[in-house]
């Protein structure tokens, strides 16, 4: 081919002399490559990426920003699924079980006091009044596994969110039922040696420090602020423990308390735990006669409809017991005692 061009432009120079020739073939390869070799190293030099070192920097930063960034009442959401209840308060009177309770309850065993009182003409905080309480310290435990944040003592929260994850219908009566719960759980008075076994100073506080209502667009929204105390003890590692989100479906104030005593003494490790009725009494802080609360145990027992665990009723040497049963431990014992048949055999 080249050889065919090169015996062309000779012809041409015979016919028309060297120099006009010259003329014709001025244009060379050079110009053109440069010219299209010029945009790619300019697109080269826009679509290169940032140093690493940039990136690493940019992150650290971001973080920290975002630890400092960090402000009390921010808008939180829920995670229906995982609800937290305190370890140090799942197997001591630490709220009514009845809704109507103005007597105080008075707690003391092997140097531990607690004395928890209303505040005229409010009554005592009840263990229906804690469903609130479960909400917001689980936020604090998902706040703490993200690991980026330090959770705030105070959070914003959607109401209808809040009614929902609590198992509770949004409506005029619960908007009602809601603000009667959170000022029960802020007059409420608590006088306690929890985290201050040995005396040395006296304190009095409630379960929350505020709460009221706030208005985004047309979003209703509430806000609410532990107590110190309630806070320290929520944020303490290991201080939480994972319960069943059927807790809050329980509508009977006994069953709550069962399911919280089973749920702190025999756990997911243990195979069972055994309560006689006189401690079982004791620890409720129930003000029914005693007599009245075996017969409420007793029907309990028989409904067996406690999340997570079976009760049994014990009568020995004349004394009664309840023995809460880990139900998935006891059924993988049932089925190694009588394994099913395959049906293929």
């Amino acid at each position: 081919m080249s050889n065919s061009i090169s015996r062309f432009f000779g012809r041409l120079a015979k016919l028309f002399g060297e120099e006009e020739v010259q003329e014709v073939i001025l244009p060379r390869p050079e110009p053109q490559q440069a010219i299209e070799q010029e945009p790619i190293q300019k697109i080269e030099e826009i679509e290169a990426p940032p140093p690493i070192i940039e990136e690493k920097k940019q992150t650290k930063k971001d973080k920290t920003k975002a630890r400092c960034k960090k402000k009390e009442g921010d808008l939180v959401t829920f995670d229906q699924r995982d609800i937290r209840d305190v370890m140090e308060l799942m197997n001591i009177p630490i709220v009514s079980l009845s809704k109507n309770r103005t007597a105080p309850i008075i707690y003391e065993s092997q140097g531990l006091k607690v004395r928890i009182s209303g505040h005229p003409p409010h009554y005592v905080a009840s263990i229906y009044d804690w469903d609130i309480v479960l909400f917001v310290i689980s936020k604090i435990q998902e706040i703490i596994n993200s690991g980026e944040d330090i959770p705030p003592r105070t959070l914003i929260v959607p109401r209808h969110e809040l009614l929902k994850a609590i198992c509770r219908h949004d409506g005029k009566k619960e908007e009602k039922d809601l603000k009667a719960s959170l000022s029960r759980l802020k007059l409420t008075g608590i006088e306690t040696t929890i985290r201050n076994e040995d005396g040395r100073y006296d304190a009095g506080f409630g379960f929350l420090d505020s709460w009221g209502y706030t208005d985004r667009k047309d979003i209703k929204e509430i806000k609410i602020t532990l107590s110190q105390w309630l806070y320290d003890g929520a944020c303490i590692k290991g201080a939480l423990l994972k319960s069943d989100t059927r807790y809050f479906n329980l509508t009977s104030g006994l069953k709550k308390f069962l399911y919280r005593i089973a749920r702190k003494h025999v756990g997911t490790k243990n195979d069972s735990w055994i309560f006689s009725l006189e401690t079982l009494y004791e620890r409720s802080g129930s003000e029914q006669e005693f007599k009245k609360f075996k017969y409420d145990l007793r029907k309990v027992v028989s409904d067996n409809d406690i999340p997570e665990y079976f009760l049994k009723w014990i009568e020995e040497e004349g004394k009664n017991s309840v023995c809460f049963i880990n139900k998935i431990k006891h059924l993988k014992k049932d089925l190694l005692e009588y394994p099913v048949e395959n049906s293929n055999s």
